[in-house]
């Protein structure tokens, strides 16, 4: 039985799709062959040929690893850098919920009150 990928909005889609296409540039570029990039990063010539076609499937360390081939690591840093809607929501003052105290802290405290007001 074959794995079951979820399915990405078409935005996304392309946007991987792009991704394969200027690595695959890069390589090209590069006068690297395939065969030459799949073997210094450890994969194979077909999850290479995946990569380059911006296959969801392939894991994001392979997308490393073939970046670090081509030199192109640095780039990575780049991902989710501008978080524009995080910093939106940030000024609007929404802020995450507080979680509730754990059950071990509570009973602490609440001995450390009896025990400060059967001194007194």
């Amino acid at each position: 039985m074959g794995k079951i990928t979820p399915s990405l909005v078409p935005r996304v889609s392309r946007l991987l799709d792009g991704v394969g296409a200027h690595l695959k540039l890069a390589r090209l570029r590069r006068k690297y062959s395939a065969e030459t990039v799949a073997q210094r990063a450890g994969i194979t010539r077909r999850t290479l040929s995946k990569v380059e076609q911006g296959d969801p499937a392939v894991a994001l360390g392979v997308y490393a690893r073939v970046m670090q081939v081509l030199r192109l690591e640095d780039d990575l840093a780049l991902l989710a850098k501008d978080d524009e809607l995080g910093r939106k929501l940030q000024d609007a003052g929404i802020t995450a919920k507080l979680r509730a105290p754990k059950r071990l802290a509570v009973a602490r405290n609440e001995i450390a009150l009896d025990q400060a007001e059967g001194s007194s």
